[in-house]
């Protein structure tokens, strides 16, 4: 059989304390099955009221007034701030991000019940909702900003998003989109060994690209009509092989946490960041193209944060922590989010449905996944993905019903992504 995994980071050593961190981090997640969660990401896009343009950070009554307003309501203990720049806030299991545009993100979780998702948001946004109507500001649920070129975005101020917007200015493509303009939705999962986790992995980056097309939701691109069904599937793989895409080396036979571990060490960082590394020969944030942990990281057992930060330069289609992430979607509305929601809970914590859409995915490789992406991508409701038509698919995914019909713009109903 071909393996995937041996062809990759050949010139790329890494630390073997490093990789024993990571496995170690990979190994904490594992939970018996009674006790799994869920967590839930969405992303919103601020638009100013009349007009839909974006609405940046630094603006007057833009997203820091905002956050600053809102901040009253929330855990001064949990703030984030970079510098003076308040950019986070948390409270109980509701945390409120920016993304490097401006975005809105709340994350929420860990959910016990997907029915907490409801709740959660519905405190959400009514903290937040008031602030923005008094600063002119709607929150839109699409994939990328329906008006604003992202050239016209200035990012907000956090040292990492500097470097990056340095590193993907200059590398590949639509880095600068992705960063300024998109938005998505994120659910995340347990698991409850090494096996199991794999197994989770490949069978979600394999069904990812099915689940993308049902749940897309971007109908414009850079202030035109989009004419790609999967336009986030587009921009990530833009940026870079082994960054984002399908997992290096996942559906080789004997891939486990320790090439995961290699794989996340041996990529160089994009952005490094030593902010939580005092014994480190370089302090600080800085754009980091070619060096790798090895280079970065002293010769010891890394820290929390260090994992966390060397993970977060992945942007793979499903993205091991101590839980799994899966990335595909546009950002959706509640009422659509929750339809993902139950989905994916359905699909990879039940055991019986995972093993149905294993057996059924026996033997997939890397090159039939990409090709199933390609096939939606230039053929969109005519494509044949592993050589079945979508209408099957909605059946074997439980996907006949995704809310398809529910818009991310109220105010602008009637529109949707063809």
């Amino acid at each position: 059989m071909h393996n995937d995994f041996p062809y990759y980071h050949l010139d790329r050593a890494v630390n073997p304390r490093h990789v024993q961190s990571l496995v170690e981090f990979y190994e904490a997640g594992c939970k018996p099955r009674d006790q799994y969660g869920t967590g839930v990401e969405i992303e919103h896009l601020p638009v100013r009221e009349g007009t839909d343009e974006a609405v940046t950070y630094a603006e007057p009554h833009g997203i820091r007034e905002v956050l600053e307003e809102l901040a009253e309501l929330y855990d001064a203990s949990k703030e984030y701030r970079d510098g003076d720049a308040l950019l986070g806030l948390g409270r109980g299991k509701i945390a409120v991000s920016l993304e490097p545009g401006g975005q809105i993100e709340c994350s929420l979780g860990v959910l016990e019940q997907p029915d907490e998702l409801n709740a959660l948001y519905a405190q959400f946004r009514a903290d937040l909702d008031p602030i923005l109507a008094r600063h002119g500001i709607r929150l839109v649920t699409y994939g990328y900003t329906p008006v604003t070129s992202a050239r016209d975005i200035t990012i907000i101020p956090k040292t990492r998003y500097a470097a990056m917007n340095e590193y993907l200015g200059r590398v590949g493509s639509y880095g600068w989109n992705m960063m300024r303009c998109s938005a998505s939705t994120q659910v995340s999962f347990d698991f409850s060994s090494e096996a199991d986790a794999i197994e989770k992995m490949r069978m979600a980056v394999a069904v990812g690209p099915l689940l993308g097309y049902f749940f897309r939701n971007t109908p414009y691109f850079e202030g035109r009509e989009n004419e790609l069904p999967l336009l986030r599937q587009h921009m990530w793989e833009g940026i870079g092989s082994g960054r984002a895409g399908t997992n290096p080396g996942l559906f080789d036979a004997h891939y486990g946490f320790e090439q995961a571990a290699i794989d996340a060490l041996a990529t160089p960082l994009m952005v490094a960041d030593t902010t939580h590394s005092p014994d480190a020969a370089r302090q600080g944030v800085w754009t980091a193209p070619f060096e790798n942990a090895a280079d970065v990281y002293p010769d010891r057992a890394l820290n929390e944060y260090e994992i966390t930060h060397i993970i977060s330069t992945h942007f793979t289609d499903a993205r091991l922590k101590n839980f799994i992430e899966m990335r595909h979607w546009d950002s959706l509305p509640l009422d659509r989010a929750r339809i993902l929601t139950d989905l994916v809970v359905k699909l990879f914590t039940n055991e019986e449905e995972l093993a149905r859409i294993s057996g059924y995915f026996e033997g997939v490789r890397a090159l039939d996944v990409n090709a199933a992406k390609l096939d939606l991508q230039a053929h969109g409701e005519d494509a044949r993905p592993y050589g079945q038509s979508l209408d099957f698919w909605r059946e074997f995914l439980h996907a006949e019903s995704t809310g398809a019909d529910i818009p991310g713009d109220a105010a602008h109903p009637d529109v949707f992504q063809k």
